[in-house]
């Protein structure tokens, strides 16, 4: 993860602040923004006493619910004595004149990042590890019980799926610049083909992919998951269904999937084998309404980029120019999704 400097962090109350707030934390030496991320600017915090990594809410006008970067400390607190591996939460701070918005801080894990799903770095046994040190992490998540780490009240249970359409849709409504004829059909989809809901609740993460983790400088081991933003109490099965559209997006351009390549010359499981992997490790026999989750994944990430275009058409995006390039992708993602609808 490559760092670029920024002016957006006010290092005269920062470095007082954090000297107070987080233990042992020294005199703030520098900030730097971290290329990387679309949705809360993440900063490597230089001190005299070692590095942290500062975590905060975007400036400018927000989206309601949106940046919960305290609901990212929550969670990743709870989840510390878990199988689940977190980074160790330093400091949350709900003063917004610090910085001009609510911020935490935490461990700085040492690791490799991994960008592209494809891992053209890596042999092909090791890329087999590294897929399943995912899955593994995957299932350990939804295992937690919520209640046994303070979480029972983190969301609503039951009705996952139909609360989370009527989000998204509205979020998505909120951010619209011009009709996505698309958009528009799948969402009339998604509410027509909406199934019972079976009981199952879970913590989810809720954007669970490779580019969210960091994993052992030489190894499968993942050290730490990120990016726990729109965590909550949900379905697992959105998880899965959402990480698994890595394997239909296309290998080359910004999403850099698994589309179109030789899955077993990689050494990447396919789909089918990575969700029977997951299902063995949680129990779970037959997955019914498969295309049903996978086109809901695709309609929640379509609805994300879109946030993410009006805030950099807004100005506020961490990353203004990748945010206008990820806008635009927001029709592939819808008509993948019908796609997906179709051919079922």
């Amino acid at each position: 993860m490559t760092a670029q400097a920024t002016a957006h962090l006010e290092a005269e109350r920062l470095g007082p602040y954090l000297a107070a707030h987080v233990p042992a934390f020294g005199q703030l030496v520098s900030a730097e923004k971290f290329a990387g991320g679309q949705s809360n600017p993440t900063f490597l915090i230089t001190s005299t006493e070692g590095r942290f990594v500062l975590r905060r809410k975007p400036p400018g006008a927000l989206l309601k619910s949106a940046h919960a970067v305290d609901r990212e400390y929550r969670i990743m607190a709870a989840l510390a004595q878990t199988d689940v591996p977190v980074p160790h939460v330093l400091h949350l701070c709900t003063d917004d004149s610090v910085i001009g918005s609510m911020f935490y801080v935490m461990e700085h894990v040492e690791g490799r990042i991994f960008w592209d799903g494809k891992l053209p770095e890596l042999q092909p046994d090791e890329r087999r590890a590294i897929y399943d040190s995912m899955n593994a992490a995957l299932a350990a998540l939804h295992k937690v019980d919520p209640a046994a780490v303070g979480l029972a009240d983190y969301g609503k249970p039951g009705s996952y799926f139909e609360r989370q359409v009527a989000r998204w849709t509205e979020q998505y409504r909120a951010s619209e610049i011009h009709p996505i004829p698309a958009m528009d059909a799948l969402i009339e989809w998604l509410v027509s083909a909406m199934p019972e809901d079976d009981g199952r609740v879970s913590l989810v993460h809720g954007d669970y992919r490779i580019d969210n983790m960091i994993f052992e400088p030489s190894g499968a081991r993942i050290l730490a998951v990120l990016d726990w933003e729109l965590s909550t109490l949900g379905h697992p099965l959105a998880d899965l269904a959402y990480q698994c559209m890595q394997w239909r997006l296309p290998s080359e351009g910004a999403f850099r999937g698994l589309g179109g390549i030789d899955r077993q010359a990689y050494g990447i499981p396919t789909e089918a084998e990575y969700v029977e992997l997951y299902c063995k490790r949680s129990g779970v026999d037959v997955i019914g309404n498969w295309p049903f989750y996978l086109a809901f994944s695709f309609f929640r990430l379509a609805a994300i980029l879109q946030g993410v275009y009006k805030r950099a058409l807004d100005g506020n995006a961490s990353n203004p120019e990748r945010g206008r390039r990820m806008g635009e992708a927001v029709p592939m993602m819808a008509d993948m999704a019908l796609e997906v609808v179709r051919s079922r």
